[in-house]
């Protein structure tokens, strides 16, 4: 039987390359963690702020 192997990855890097590539230095963690906490917050505001736009449409007797 054969299988189709659904493959997730996209990155073309050889195994050799991955495990040979330098560990990031604390900067470079630190200035990555940041844009993501960033990006997280903006989401978690704009869903917060979209629940609260359409609690305000409600009609309420």
């Amino acid at each position: 039987m054969d299988r189709i192997i659904k493959n997730n990855y996209t990155s073309t890097a050889q195994l050799k390359e991955l495990m040979t590539a330098p560990p990031m230095t604390a900067e470079q963690h630190t200035k990555l963690m940041r844009k993501r906490i960033a990006h997280r917050r903006m989401i978690e505001d704009a869903k917060e702020s979209h629940l609260q736009n359409s609690a305000d449409w409600e009609i309420s007797d």
